[in-house]
């Protein structure tokens, strides 16, 4: 047989799901109304209204002369009884958390410390929570800017007197920013880049929420010292705080971008300073940014240009001090001439003899071998030997341009022999005074020692033993030998 309910069975069993359900929803509003009491209870709701103000006229009295041990009692009675006071305040949060954190600071013993680290942190939630709800009413008060105001504060202590864990203060730091926004107070920006740095460093945070949280921080301190005037200082000195810290990851967590605006006011401060301009380059290339960046651009068109006047204005004072070294340049691009000038400006600057006579020795070799200025030659190696009579190489240099001379010193053998002794003789002179030299000295003796007189035109003019005059520039009397 098929059981079927009957109709009033049915509506019979509809009624009893309906009470439940009523005293259900009944249950769950009473404890909310509980919980909703508990943070944000009245005067009117204690159980003795009169006892709860009589504590609360007292706590305060102590509380405004700020002797919060005397204050505590009365303040906890006062709390306990209504934490919302008449509702119109949030004194009994305020002034339970400046009385707890004295305790805190008061006592030396961990577990006391962390009832303490709780019950504030405690507080500033229910002051929240009563004024989101409307449970405490503020007159003349932005119920958001209220709000604010305790989740920085909540966030301000956390950081220096709770010790709360990074990851929770972090949150609480986020929270009070966001409600904030640009009327944030200074407080809590320098902990909230303080703790984003540790935790990108620590790898508990990606570079885009470290890059993300600098942008929202910068942005309030931007908006503040130029719209602030009142606390404008205290912004302007936590920016500083804030970019200090951050300084330690920014080439970890910014591209060329963020440095090129970075640096662009220090830049256009004072433009065409080849000190900013060097700097300017130096970091931009540094953290990455490549040529086609507008500011890098203009920057480096400026420091080439710089750069070219400057290395101009150098080589000229160096051209100025240094002629030997322009003497040299000159020599080696086929200006003789030149070179020679330069030489003669070296002697001006020089003192020490050693270093005249080689300076002389090289006008007299461009002289002698380059322009055939024979006589001219002749007369700054012997300035040489001078200045340093050791130096045995003007003699060699002059032995050169005898031989040299001889293939044309006169219309016979016995003419250009003579030249020929006069070479041989400077070589043996050369040998003399520097040992350096004597090697080539005597490979050149051995190789003209061919091309001196014969004997036989020797004894046939009677010079045997004699000496006898060169012809042509030379102009030198030699004692005449002849050839074995």
């Amino acid at each position: 047989m098929e059981f079927r309910l009957s109709n009033k069975f049915k509506q019979i069993m509809k009624r009893i799901e309906k009470f439940f359900t009523i005293a259900l929803l009944l249950t769950v509003g009473l404890f909310f109304t509980d919980v909703s009491h508990a943070q944000c209870g009245k005067f009117t709701d204690a159980a003795n209204a009169e006892e709860a103000e009589t504590a609360h006229v007292l706590y305060r009295q102590d509380a405004k002369q700020k002797n919060y041990d005397a204050a505590y009692e009365n303040w906890r009675k006062a709390y306990s009884m209504a934490p919302a006071a008449d509702g119109a305040r949030d004194v009994h949060y305020t002034d339970g958390i400046k009385i707890l954190l004295h305790k805190l600071e008061s006592t030396t013993d961990e577990t006391e410390k962390a009832s303490l680290k709780e019950e504030i942190v405690s507080l500033y939630d229910s002051a929240i929570s009563c004024i989101e709800s409307g449970a405490i009413k503020l007159p003349k008060v932005n119920v958001d800017q209220r709000i604010a105001y305790h989740m920085a504060r909540k966030a301000f202590n956390q950081f220096y007197k709770l010790q709360t864990p990074y990851v929770d203060n972090i949150q609480t730091l986020a929270a009070a920013i966001e409600k904030g926004g640009d009327d944030t107070e200074y407080t809590v920006l320098y902990p909230y880049a303080f703790i984003a740095v540790r935790q990108f460093i620590d790898e508990k945070m990606t570079k885009e929420e470290a890059r993300a949280i600098h942008s929202k921080v910068m942005d309030i301190l931007d908006h503040n010292i130029a719209n602030n005037e009142k606390l404008k200082d205290y912004y302007v000195q936590t920016k500083a705080s804030v970019e200090g810290e951050f300084a330690q990851i920014e080439t970890n967590i910014f591209d060329c971008e963020y440095f090129v605006e970075k640096i662009r006011p220090t830049y256009e401060a004072n433009p065409d300073d080849k000190e900013t301009l060097r700097e300017t380059i130096t970091v931009l290339k540094k953290r990455g940014c490549k040529a086609g960046v507008p500011l890098l651009d203009e920057v480096e068109k400026k420091w080439a240009k710089y750069a070219a006047e400057e290395n101009a204005k150098r080589q000229a004072e160096f051209e100025a001090n240094n002629p030997a070294f322009m003497a040299k340049k000159a020599y080696d691009a086929g200006n003789f001439s030149g070179a020679i000038a330069k030489y003669r400006e070296a002697l001006n600057e020089v003192t020490d003899p050693s270093k005249k006579a080689d300076i002389y020795f090289r006008i007299a070799s461009i002289q002698g071998r380059k322009l055939n200025q024979y006589g001219q030659a002749r007369t700054n190696a012997m300035n040489a030997v001078k200045e340093n009579p050791s130096y045995g190489r003007p003699y060699m240099l002059i032995g050169d341009l005898y031989a040299k001379a001889s293939r044309n010193c006169g219309n016979d053998g016995y003419s250009r022999g003579l030249a020929v002794l006069a070479a041989i003789g400077k070589y043996r002179k050369a040998k003399s005074v520097d040992s350096s030299v004597a090697a080539e000295a005597n490979k050149k003796i051995a190789t003209y020692k061919k091309s001196m007189p014969t004997k036989e035109d020797v004894f046939m003019r009677g010079k045997q033993g004699k000496s006898d005059k060169v012809g042509c520039w030379i102009g030198e009397t030699v004692k005449v030998e002849y050839q074995n």
